[in-house]
């Protein structure tokens, strides 16, 4: 089992460098990645046009389980909303910084950019 979760990370880390790698040819600057607290983890975080960039990477080799950004429910955006609320205040972002939430998909070789792809989800179920 370990075997199987340390593979499945090195194939998510793969993927997420080739994610960086497409936002940076799109003008993203990456500030971090793998962004991990109590609260929850991030995979990219970015600035692009003015914006502070939450970013999932959701990978799939085939769309026979679902496409990867489906795999970002309402759960997930909850994690990820409040993972950026806790990397804010760490790092001393105001109020007034424009945020935004996008997915990056990769099903098989196609990388799809979801820019704004979902909106800030607070509290709890």
């Amino acid at each position: 089992m370990e075997k199987r979760r340390q593979s499945k990370r090195s194939v998510g880390t793969a993927y997420e460098e080739k994610a960086a790698e497409y936002l940076q040819s799109r003008g993203y600057f990456i500030l971090c990645r793998n962004f991990r607290c109590r609260q929850g983890e991030i995979d990219l975080i970015a600035r692009e046009g003015g914006y502070l960039v939450f970013i999932e990477v959701k990978y799939r080799k085939s769309a026979g389980n679902g496409r990867p950004e489906e795999a970002v429910t309402l759960e997930k955006q909850r994690v990820i909303s409040r993972t950026a609320d806790y990397y804010r205040l760490r790092q001393g972002y105001g109020e007034e910084t424009c945020c935004r939430f996008d997915v990056v998909a990769i099903l098989g070789e196609e990388i799809t950019l979801y820019k704004n792809a979902f909106s800030y989800v607070s509290g709890r179920r």
